[in-house]
């Protein structure tokens, strides 16, 4: 039987957005405007298939191949095949990966640079929204309202209004797809509600049981879909030119070209390249890519192209495209050329070593060499700026109870700043002049999130926070080991929500199968018989306090930093200075 549920035509409008975030509005408000809302049988309808493409996961190469800081070198088809084994990613859902677990995503509004991560709004549990009904046996697509019962990022576990606690048609789905919708944008379409088959005789009256049930409810905003649309809308385009760094000479950049743009996130072909394999990933907002010019502007290395003039077609990427960075004021105080201080290795992210300052260049930019490692001709300095927050003050990993890396070949273990600056006759960097700044991030340890591997970083995998110190993250990989851990700042551009990959198109690499495993452990147990002989840290429950002749004449009390806290506040940050 069919009903036909009448109510005024002349329904008000549904209300606009006016503030900057997005916020729900109250299903009560809706359900005057569903206009008629047809109550018919049901069918089983295609809902919530992932992409399409056949993602594959890449085994990573051993850490002692020493990749390209924030990428991998590009290997022979040979190698490759030697090295790398495909497996099908067919199967793998986020939605079991969490439920089989009691996992906790990261919420979206921790990732400002991904799609709604700014405008997010209270998207929350409980909030209603109109879904495609499957369980129904009409032979067109129809729709029946649902609550967000779990939230993983993007992802949505929904339950149909009228099934109260029973989960058994429960289901993930992207918040972000196209298939959903505010409460009433089927009345709006003329599209039909029909309730599921498997409730279908639970009520009589199905008008008034939505309106009981929505009253005081929340929905998306009108215009959720118009958002989501403008926030992956990207500024650069292909055949764009920038400058970016030289993955196999980290001390210099090259000219490259946007090949292609997939979520923010660009392919870059080195403009010499003539078969476009020789090829660079990283995300819009990385620091690793520049404005031509930039290079010659602060004095930093670059390798002219052997091409003398711009391809048709290419033209140079606009200066204010790229992430600016802060201002510095250098007149004064300043790093200098062979000061220490600690940084994170490009080379080996899930290290912090023991570096030093090779040349200070224009507007705040520093090249760093990593102690004990360093290529003779400096082709392994890297670029990093004052205020990056993956250069730290001597003491910093002490402080925090992190591993340091010790200068490789350095016999006197375990390592003391104290004695290494008097050995070198060198002076630590002034801890005034490190980024404190500690933003409320949101993250906590165990959430889940899809993370590029910056060592193959055209690889988008399922990773886990694991640690947290202050604005710094340890990013396992699932399925991994330790080893291949990495250090990233809250803020980088390389994090994002669960979900983002099925939302953007691109492809997610899920947890090491079994075989993958097994595979790296073996290998690993090599090296992890050299690594036990290093030192691991030399770990103080109490404060550390530097004496006056290591930081050159000033005393700093560097207060104990708590492992793994949670600490999103900007007041407190890992430093001290003493009046």
């Amino acid at each position: 039987m069919t009903v036909v549920v009448r109510t005024p035509a002349a329904a008000p409008a549904p209300m606009r957005v006016k503030r900057r975030f997005l916020r729900c509005r109250p299903a009560s408000q809706l359900s005057r405007t569903m206009g008629r809302c047809i109550l018919t049988p049901m069918a089983n309808l295609a809902w919530g298939k992932p992409p399409t493409k056949k993602a594959k996961v890449l085994q990573k190469q051993p850490l002692v191949a020493k990749l390209a800081a924030y990428a991998q070198y590009q290997a022979t088809l040979q190698n490759q095949a030697k090295t790398k084994a495909a497996v099908p990613v067919e199967g793998f859902s986020w939605g079991n990966y969490i439920n089989s677990n009691s996992f906790t995503a990261a919420p979206v509004t921790c990732f400002k640079h991904a799609p709604m991560g700014t405008c997010w709004g209270d998207i929350a549990e409980g909030v209603r929204v109109e879904v495609p009904n499957t369980d129904c046996s009409l032979p067109t697509k129809v729709f029946w309202i649902a609550g967000i019962v779990k939230l993983a990022g993007y992802n949505a576990l929904l339950r149909y209004e009228g099934f109260e606690n029973d989960s058994s048609l429960d289901f993930w789905c992207n918040i972000c797809g196209s298939d959903i919708h505010p409460v009433g944008w089927c009345a709006t379409s003329g599209k039909p509600l029909v309730p599921p088959r498997t409730i279908q005789h639970k009520y009589t009256n199905w008008k008034a049981f939505l309106v009981k049930r929505l009253t005081g409810a929340k929905t998306l905003p009108p215009d959720f879909s118009q958002k989501v649309s403008e926030s992956m809308q990207y500024p650069f385009k292909t055949s764009m030119r920038v400058e970016v760094v030289d993955k196999t000479h980290l001390c210099r950049t090259r000219v490259a070209v946007v090949e292609s743009v997939i979520g923010g996130r660009l392919r870059l072909v080195y403009e010499e390249s003539e078969d476009k394999t020789d090829d660079f990933w990283c995300h819009m907002y990385s620091p690793l890519i520049h404005h031509i010019g930039w290079s010659r502007s602060i004095g930093h290395r670059f390798k002219r192209s052997d091409i003398t003039k711009k391809q048709d077609g290419h033209f140079d990427a606009p200066p204010h495209l790229f992430m600016k960075v802060k201002e510095v004021d250098a007149a004064g105080e300043w790093f200098k050329e062979g000061m220490k201080l600690e940084a994170i290795d490009p080379l080996n992210l899930s290290a912090i070593c023991v570096a030093t300052i090779r040349k200070v260049l224009a507007d705040g930019y520093l090249m760093i060499g990593i102690d004990g490692s360093e290529a003779a001709d400096g082709s392994d300095w890297f670029c990093y700026h004052a205020t990056s927050p993956s250069i730290f003050p001597v003491g910093f990993c002490e402080i925090n109870m992190i591993e340091l890396t010790p200068p490789r070949g350095y016999a006197k273990l375990p390592f003391k700043w104290f004695d290494y600056l008097r050995e070198t006759d060198s002076i630590a960097a002034p801890v005034k002049l490190f980024n404190k700044e500690v933003p409320n991030h949101g993250f906590h340890v165990g959430m889940k999130l899809e993370a590029v591997d910056l060592m193959e970083p055209r690889l988008v995998c399922v990773a886990t926070v694991t640690r947290i110190i202050h604005r710094l993250l340890r990013i396992h990989f699932d399925g991994w080991e330790e080893e291949y851990d990495q250090w990233v700042d809250c803020e980088s551009p390389d994090l994002y929500p669960v979900g983002w990959c099925q939302l953007t198109g691109y492809q997610l690499q899920p947890p090491a199968p079994q075989s993958s495993r097994d595979s790296q452990s073996s290998s690993s147990k090599q090296k992890k018989k050299a690594k036990s002989q290093q030192y691991k840290g030399h770990k103080k429950m109490t404060s550390l306090q530097l004496k006056e002749e290591l930081l050159d004449g000033e005393e700093y009390n560097f207060l104990q930093g708590a492992s793994d806290q949670e600490s999103n506040g900007s007041a407190s940050y890992y430093i001290k200075q003493e009046p």
